[in-house]
């Protein structure tokens, strides 16, 4: 568990929520729902065994983090507890609420059990080499996929190669089955809303036309955000961003963060994992008090994140 202030907000919170869910607990001293809610938190926060982190926030002393998540989430009382993953806020709940809806709350945005143990090398497993020609990758993915239907690593990858090549319809078909966890994973989320974006270009009026209608109109947000859709079919990625931080910039909630959503999927896509280290290898981050450092993403992926957060907070 952690305190949160303004000084390590950005790295003990939404850094944090990179690597695994964090959840906040907005609270006071003050508060007697809050002091009969604590506890309950902190002995999950044990139960799920690194599944998730239990933050807190002081509202009394740190009131304009509060009043910010209370404003975006329509929030005026305590407590209140956020959820953050993938860099940003995606979930909540207020008040006291019993054990077993805290678990469902739970179960919904940290993964399982299951998930968090060490997965096998899908790449070596089915042999697809970098030299691989598309036609063998897609087939090694394709045998890999029906060896193990329920393996959304390949199934995420197979989609990936799909998709950066066009293969939308196919793509389409191959992510039905998983579609289903879309809550649950920000990676498959992330991967929906590429397969939306590529979807959506079928219909799409001309860039130009849409760059007309924004010179008219700054606040034309259906025009901007049909471009930032584009610019993201075409993996034009920081382009998009830019477009999307323009709406978040004027209205952060239109259709119901749509931009936000979006500009994290991006970022997600963008993001790739740490690789992990040889059985002989000494792990790759220090570790201080037991608290493990993370490590520096890309500079352009970490210049993004930053700019979302100043915009939202």
């Amino acid at each position: 568990m952690i305190d949160i202030t303004l000084e390590n907000f950005q790295n003990d919170l939404i850094q944090a929520s990179l690597q695994q869910p964090v959840l906040l607990d907005i609270w006071a001293p003050w508060c007697g729902p809050c002091r009969s809610l604590g506890p309950i938190l902190e002995k999950l926060e044990t139960e799920y065994a690194g599944r998730f982190v239990l933050a807190k926030l002081n509202a009394d002393e740190q009131q304009d983090i509060s009043s910010q998540l209370g404003e975006m989430f329509g929030v005026r009382s305590i407590p209140f507890c956020v959820m953050f993953a993938g860099g940003q806020p995606v979930d909540g709940f207020v008040g006291a609420i019993p054990e077993e809806k805290i678990r469902e709350f739970l179960d919904k945005h940290v993964p399982s059990a299951d998930a968090m143990a060490p997965d096998a090398d899908w790449v070596e497993a089915e042999g697809v080499a970098e030299d691989d020609s598309l036609d063998a990758a897609i087939d090694k993915l394709q045998q890999a996929l029906a060896a193990d239907p329920e393996n959304d690593v390949v199934r995420f990858d197979y989609i990936k190669l799909l998709l950066e090549n066009g293969f939308v319809a196919e793509a389409r078909n191959v992510f039905a089955p998983m579609a289903s966890k879309v809550l649950m994973d920000q990676r498959i989320a992330a991967l929906s809303a590429w397969l939306s974006a590529m979807e959506a270009q079928a219909h799409a009026r001309h860039p130009e036309e849409l760059l007309a209608a924004i010179a008219a109109n700054k606040r034309d947000f259906e025009a901007r955000f049909a471009l930032a859709q584009g610019l993201f079919a075409a993996q034009q990625y920081t382009q998009a961003m830019d477009e999307l931080l323009e709406i978040l910039m004027r209205d952060k909630a239109w259709q119901d963060g749509l931009a936000r959503k979006t500009y994290v999927a991006i970022l997600e896509l963008m993001s790739k994992p740490a690789p992990k280290p040889a059985a002989n290898e000494a792990k790759s981050t220090l570790e201080i008090a037991g608290k493990a450092v993370v490590t520096s993403a890309d500079p352009v992926i970490d210049q993004y994140r930053r700019r979302l957060s100043m915009v939202i907070f």
